[in-house]
């Protein structure tokens, strides 16, 4: 089987967030070679925290299968995930999770709170990072560059 990214798609969601004046994050959650669903942030659209792009197509996913769980789902997201997100994944049972760049800030992955690490973790994906790293690092540092300036 040949790997296809879905991380295209990923970051079509996060330039649309981007356009509302949110987070350029975006998310899509795959299973069998197929979109099942999509987002991007809505935190400030929603007035909700956990608005976040993972959580939101998480749980249309969710809705769509009938189920709390996604075993055999894939997910895409343009940013490490969150300490939030990351337990969200490992709560639906997301097999494989996919993400561009790194967030040394906020993470909770590879950085931070390293939640898949944790032995209270029941469920850990297999987890691929770096995917269009570049493209979502510039979509964060130009969304960023007009918000630091002042």
């Amino acid at each position: 089987m040949v790997f296809r990214s879905f991380m295209d798609a990923a970051l079509d969601q996060a330039r649309a967030a981007a356009d509302r004046g949110e987070v350029p994050v975006g998310a899509v959650v795959v299973r069998d070679g197929m979109i099942i669903a999509a987002a991007g942030n809505r935190t400030r659209e929603l007035c909700d925290p956990t608005a976040h792009a993972e959580v939101l197509a998480i749980r249309e996913a969710c809705r769509l299968a009938g189920s709390e769980r996604l075993p055999g789902h894939d997910l895409y997201v343009t940013l490490e995930p969150c300490p939030i997100c990351a337990g969200t994944i490992a709560a639906a049972r997301i097999a494989r999770l996919y993400y561009g760049a790194a967030d040394p800030k906020s993470g909770g992955v590879a950085h931070g709170a390293r939640v898949f690490r944790h032995k209270q973790c029941h469920h850990v994906p297999e987890v691929y990072d770096g995917i269009n790293a570049p493209e979502s690092e510039a979509l964060l540092k130009a969304f960023f560059a007009p918000r630091r300036i002042g």
